[in-house]
């Protein structure tokens, strides 16, 4: 059963200046892993930001948006062996969110050099 879904679109210059501008960013936002692979990328700026919309997405599924006790960089977007995105839910945020009964996440992104977008859907 469909717990809810979620879209998000965000411009890539404002995530790549957030991260220039904005001291701690990076690590307040995105996990060490997804770190390490948006920087791996041609275009980092542009996986920065789909991940960042898959975030938002993701709280917007939850029907709740943002809530006590969880963290963005505690919502990991990681790619499986196939190179499918996948949603992981680390540290406090994975026990804060373990009364949701969510059984499934689904996470699809996209990006362009000026837009990205993600769209997360949660069964229960």
């Amino acid at each position: 059963m469909i717990l809810g879904t979620g879209i998000d679109i965000v411009e890539v210059q404002r995530v790549a200046d957030s991260i220039s501008r904005r001291q701690g960013f990076l690590e307040m936002v995105f996990s060490p892993e997804e770190i390490r692979y948006c920087r791996k990328q041609a275009h980092p700026e542009q996986h920065f930001a789909a991940r960042f919309a898959a975030k938002e997405a993701f709280f917007k599924a939850l029907g709740t948006g943002w809530t006590n006790g969880t963290a963005f960089h505690e919502i990991e977007i990681v790619h499986n062996g196939k190179g499918q995105p996948q949603i992981h839910l680390l540290g406090e945020t994975a026990v804060t969110l373990g009364s949701y009964a969510i059984s499934k996440m689904h996470v699809s992104l996209s990006h362009q050099p000026t837009m990205a977008t993600a769209v997360v859907i949660l069964e229960s």
